[in-house]
């Protein structure tokens, strides 16, 4: 049997080791040893504390042999702390955790190290049981690396505002995560990384506190067990996830799960919830992640992570997740057209070679592809496009406005801030067509492919001048300026390619002929402030729709003269975007921060009910997917589409 090294024989070894290196033995190891004997003489875990930012470039290869020592000893486990800008380069800290190995315990730090330092550490794995790393400036979570023996990982107060799509793939015993006060705001890539921790029990994305009236008290830490959370004076993190007893508090009388409402409101400003059965009590929402504002957030998590116990610190009993359940099929598609079963898209593709009677229709076939590919994945799949530099290589690409090719699905078209129009296969990042700019250069602002002349495309610029490329030939057609002086807005063609309409930073909008490129006639004064938007409809050449600041959406028809328009829908803030549903039958409007509604003949026929921010710079634009069934829709202060 294999002698144990005792801590006394152990420091007796450190010293002879700084003399070797002729150095002064460093007073922060010493004390570790001191408070290691005396858990021992205690009949405690006996546990090492380095502080590893109290270590010196002079006790670094005194230190680096001892800790090759430790798994013959004693010592039942090594805690590393770096609590503030450490004199050792990252790769001496790095080389000093990987040293301890199979006894490292709880690693402590903060992000004073590089990029370099972290990369290493996401990618190759530790093996710690409890990881605390505080102040991360990584935006996108990666932990690809081996964390096999982690049990608790604390990630609080980060600038992380997502994950990878291999975060968390190799942490088989993570029990708890916390991560309050990070940025991350978005439950379907959060859900889907969490999914990967096959023994997650704890998560918290804030911390509920219950207090009295008179006094602010945080809520009893649950009891933690010694191997996962250590003890040590230096490195406690017992109290980071702390659970409320239902036994002991009932919060399902003032905390209903579909009350999300009140929360989304109070739960970022940290205002106290009422607790309606116990006199004198109230909760407070501390170190909150954005997530925790969105709608349903708690029951989109707890049906989401069926092992999940306690989320933020509040225990998931049966009746929440039943609830939860219930609550989860009303507000969310597990599968889009409420598909119960994933279903593979080679399995449909043979169903439609073999003419399969379950489809009655194109769209029913159509749906079913799109409910076999959506889910596949919580990420896009990624590639860049050439947006860089062409022909000059002194200078860059800059897109403003992109279209995609109405027939092509492989074609896009994009404008650029110096008035340059590209063309390119965006599948396999070929250019196909470089148009520069002529003359003064003005940025591309409107874009819009003609439909029965699938070769040509208008560009209007934000100075006004219009042209019309056919992007087989080389020169382009100049179309009369709509207004002048006129800052363009948007361009839109009709569904027969004889009209289109332009908008600017005014209230008139200008129709024009294509084919000779003439002004037909300016329709003056439609809104009470400037258009955003002009769209024609997909069927009717002659009914178009506009939308504007002045909170009005409007749908006008030329074959009425359009003095008056045929219906106005309101909203309650300006009016940014407003298309047409594929078959015509409704508008979709969006507005300033997060408004989205379907309106018919001037009527809200539905109203999406997206969370505001309370922006009023949140500019939204909505849209149709290809189809009749589902709207995308997305804001410029927010990292996410809907």
């Amino acid at each position: 049997m294999a002698m144990v090294t005792e801590i006394a024989t152990l420091e007796e070894k450190y010293i002879e080791l700084c003399k070797k290196h002729g150095t002064v033995p460093n007073t922060s190891i010493l004390s570790a040893f001191f408070e290691a004997e005396d858990k021992k003489s205690r009949n405690e875990r006996c546990v090492m504390n380095l502080l590893v930012d109290r270590v010196m470039y002079d006790d670094y290869h005194p230190l680096l042999e001892l800790c090759n020592e430790f798994n013959a000893s004693e010592v039942e486990g090594i805690d590393l702390s770096v609590r503030s800008s450490c004199s050792l380069e990252d790769q001496y800290v790095l080389s000093l955790i990987r040293s301890v190995n199979q006894k490292l315990g709880v690693v402590d730090v903060h992000d004073c190290f590089g990029t370099s330092f972290w990369r290493d550490v996401f990618s190759q794995g530790l093996s710690c049981q409890v990881l605390n790393v505080r102040s991360l400036h990584f935006r996108k979570l990666n932990i690809v690396g081996e964390f096999s023996q982690l049990r608790t990982l604390v990630l609080d107060s980060n600038r992380v505002t997502g994950f990878g799509e291999g975060c968390f793939s190799c942490m088989p015993n993570l029990t708890c995560l916390s991560m309050c006060d990070t940025v991350v705001s978005d439950l379907w890539t959060a859900s889907a990384a969490l999914l990967k921790l096959p023994s997650l029990e704890v998560l918290q994305f804030q911390i509920w506190i219950c207090c009295s009236e008179s006094s602010s008290t945080p809520l009893k830490p649950q009891s933690s067990d010694e191997n996962t959370f250590h003890e040590s004076k230096e490195a406690d993190f017992s109290g980071v996830f702390q659970q409320m007893d239902p036994e002991e508090d009932d919060l399902e009388s003032h905390m209903e799960l579909n009350a999300e409402e009140i929360m989304r409101e109070k739960v970022r400003k940290g205002k106290m919830l009422d607790q309606t059965n116990d006199v004198g009590l109230k909760y407070i929402s501390s170190k909150a992640s954005p997530i925790c504002s969105k709608k349903h957030y708690r029951i989109y998590m707890i049906n989401s992570l069926p092992k999940l116990k306690v989320l933020d610190n509040l225990a998931i009993r049966k009746s929440d997740r039943d609830r939860a359940t219930e609550t989860y099929s009303e507000n969310f598609e597990h599968l889009p057209y409420r598909r119960k079963n994933k279903e593979s898209v080679v399995k449909v593709l043979e169903r439609r070679e073999r003419r399969s009677s379950r489809w009655k229709s194109q769209s029913s076939y159509t749906r079913s592809l799109c409910a076999a590919r959506m889910g596949s994945s919580a990420w896009p799949l990624l590639h860049s496009i050439p947006f860089g530099r062409f022909q000059d290589e002194s200078r860059s690409l800059s897109p403003r406005q992109f279209e995609y090719h109405p027939l092509d699905p492989s074609l896009m078209v994009y404008g650029t801030l110096d008035g340059e129009v590209v063309v390119l296969n965006h599948e396999s990042g070929k250019i196909l067509r470089y148009i520069p700019s002529h003359g003064a250069q003005s940025s591309i602002l409107g874009l819009c492919w003609l439909k029965t002349c699938p070769s040509m495309v208008i560009a209007g610029s934000a100075n006004g001048s219009l042209k019309l490329y056919d992007i087989q030939k080389r020169h382009p057609h100049l179309i009369q300026r709509p207004l002048t002086p006129l800052l363009l807005t948007s361009v839109h063609v009709n569904s027969t390619d004889k009209l289109f309409l332009a908008s600017g930073y005014s209230k008139d909008v200008a129709l024009y002929d294509i084919g000779s490129g003439t002004r037909l006639q300016v329709f003056a004064d439609m809104h009470q402030e400037h258009i955003n938007v002009v769209k024609f409809s997909n069927h009717s050449p002659s009914v178009f729709a506009t939308s504007s600041f002045d909170k009005d959406v409007k749908l006008w028809d030329l074959r009425q003269e359009p003095s008056q328009p045929c219906y106005t829908a309101s909203s309650t803030k300006g009016n940014v975007m407003v298309c047409f549903s594929p078959d015509d039958r409704y508008l979709l409007a969006s507005a300033v921060d997060n408004e989205a509604a379907l309106t018919v003949d001037g009527r809200v026929h539905l109203n999406f009910d997206i969370v505001p921010t309370g922006s009023s710079m949140n500019y939204t634009r909505s849209y149709y997917m290809n189809g009749n069934d589902y709207i995308i829709s997305g804001s410029c202060d927010e990292s996410m589409v809907r």
